[in-house]
């Protein structure tokens, strides 16, 4: 019943931040603190809880090299080592953080365990977790092209890869719609596929055991505000008028730090600009902070040289030791004396020779 909560919880969440923009602008007519004021507040906690969160990681020690290896270490020339799994030196460092960053390398490595039953009898199963892969690169790469894409609504004149991005990302046309006949802009491939991959993330949690139960309101609520955020733009686009040249005004404005907050544009933007800038101001406090932490985890940014170089912990102070020897030179006559074995016996001291007499030496 905790994932119920959890659920539920999170929805309510995400339903009152699609209330408060709508009565706010819709009743009270509060424009200029839902387009201006908000956004501001919400880019400055990011960037702030960014610069933060990244210090604090920056700030914690590594004394060794923890680099999580799948590969043969380099050793001698005859033994065949995997530069990229375990990477020797700088240059496979950034291969594999290239890998990683792009195309999620080693999610699509990652397997689940399962226990399945085969003719009565239990068993360990590992399955491997492609479809969590394909929806996470297929989420990840739509939100950047859709990211990009709006980079229409900020600069004048439109940069000529926007242009490509739409021709590319907006190949399929669908006509007329059969309901109201009117017809339909060209569809945004990635729009489909960040709604369904987010949509596949959110029902994985559901489906799989081990995953409803360590899901947590902090997994849900992102979801659904990425959902949320998804669909009002797909409503703004093909089915509720908005005044884009108004929006682009608004736009520009507000990346010129002049802000202007023009009529008409509709109440349906500012609840997706409200949801965007909840997503912003969240952004530093949540599991979405993986984006920056990817950079700066040890197991994947350190090459695994261990073996031939020595590495001496950075955060080392000098302090007062007393090593052993000095223990033993201080305390060996009392050790000798209770029983206790030394390394050094206590060396006899030398008898002073006496000096000859006046008489002997005549």
């Amino acid at each position: 019943m905790n994932f119920i909560i959890s659920i539920l919880f999170s929805g309510f969440a995400v339903s009152t931040l699609i209330l408060i923009p709508w009565v706010g602008v819709g009743a009270f007519d509060l424009r200029v603190l839902f387009g201006v004021i908000v956004p501001y507040a919400a880019m400055a906690t990011f960037f702030i809880g960014i610069i933060v969160r990244v210090i604090d990681w920056g700030k914690s020690p590594v004394p060794f090299r923890i680099p999580t290896t799948a590969g043969q270490e380099w050793s001698f020339p005859w033994i065949k080592s995997n530069p990229i799994d375990n990477p020797r030196g700088t240059g496979g460092v950034i291969v594999r953080m290239i890998l990683e960053v792009l195309l999620f390398r080693s999610l699509f490595r990652n397997t689940r365990l399962e226990y399945r039953n085969a003719d009565s009898s239990p068993r360990i199963d590992y399955e491997w977790e492609k479809w969590l892969w394909l929806a996470a690169l297929a989420f990840h790469w739509a939100f950047l092209v859709i990211f990009l894409r709006h980079f229409r609504f900020f600069m004048e004149p439109i940069p000529s890869f926007v242009h490509l991005l739409d021709n590319l990302d907006g190949f399929l046309q669908l006509g007329v719609l059969p309901f109201n006949g009117l017809g339909v802009p060209c569809v945004y491939i990635s729009d489909l596929l960040m709604l369904a991959a987010v949509t596949y993330l959110f029902f994985r949690r559901l489906y799989i055991p081990q995953m409803r139960y360590i899901s947590l309101p902090a997994d849900y609520f992102p979801l659904f505000l990425i959902l949320a955020l998804g669909l009002t733009g797909v409503l703004m686009r093909y089915f509720l008028r908005v005044d884009i040249t108004a929006v682009k005004e608004l736009a520009i404005g507000l990346f010129k730090f002049s802000p202007t907050v023009p009529e008409g544009i509709g109440v349906i933007f500012y609840i997706h600009l409200f949801i965007l800038s909840v997503l912003i101001a969240y952004f530093p406090f949540s599991k979405l902070m993986h984006f920056a932490g990817v950079f700066l985890s040890p197991t994947r940014n350190l090459s695994n040289n261990n073996r031939f170089v020595r590495h001496v912990n950075p955060w080392d102070y000098p302090v007062q030791t007393h090593t052993y020897d000095e223990y033993e030179d201080e305390f060996r006559e009392r050790m000798i004396e209770v029983g206790l074995p030394v390394e050094k016996e206590i060396e006899p001291k030398e008898e002073p020779k006496e000096e000859p007499k006046e008489e002997e030496k005549e």
